[in-house]
């Protein structure tokens, strides 16, 4: 059963998953959501590709006064604490979170992650694809602002309280084997941060 958990999402500024600019942080509590957190982040290395300006928006100059990972952190890891993380291709958050906890030389928690998209994989048959923006809409949520990290983090929420309804209080989650913190995925939405 997940009745309480932190959606989360980054985005980074560049293919490094040092890099991630900008996070959001939905927390679940009871099947309910009770928290939210969006926060800046000034990255490292500190340089945007045109690719995914792109795609999120967001350039050198919305984060230069930003405070650094640490900082964020600091603020974000008490509320989460003691809560499994969902994302949708959890490869690629859990990837940046632990990159930058290590670039930082910050130890890692060993955060336990769910992966919404290899649920929805299993539960939703039949989508064209598997990406937020499709899960999402399967879901019921009108996704809008995607690659906006709170955005992203909510729309992973609304899925997994979704397929937590869908499969009566027994949603089995796929968490993350070694192998797969590659963020070798496939058809996810941030299979563009490939290192």
């Amino acid at each position: 059963m997940l009745r309480n958990f932190a959606a989360i999402d980054f985005e980074t500024a560049n293919a490094q998953r040092t890099s991630v600019c900008s996070v959001g942080v939905v927390i679940v509590r009871e099947g309910e959501v009770c928290e939210t957190f969006y926060r800046l982040i000034h990255p490292r290395p500190n340089y945007y590709s045109v690719f995914t300006t792109a795609i999120h928006g967001l350039t050198r100059e919305d984060t230069e006064e930003a405070p650094l990972f640490p900082d964020v952190w600091a603020e974000i890891a008490p509320h989460i604490e003691g809560l499994p993380l969902v994302a949708h291709n959890s490869p690629f958050d859990e990837g940046c979170l632990r990159a930058v906890h290590a670039f930082y030389g910050l130890p890692y928690p060993d955060y336990h992650f769910y992966c919404t998209l290899r649920a929805s994989r299993r539960q939703l048959k039949g989508l064209a694809n598997y990406q937020l923006q499709t899960v999402s809409a399967a879901c019921g949520y009108d996704l809008t602002r995607h690659h906006h990290a709170l955005a992203d983090a909510e729309a992973c929420a609304w899925i997994a309280r979704r397929l937590f309804d869908d499969s009566n209080g027994h949603i089995e989650f796929q968490t993350q084997t070694r192998e797969s913190r590659t963020g070798e995925s496939t058809d996810g939405t941030k299979t563009y941060m490939r290192p």
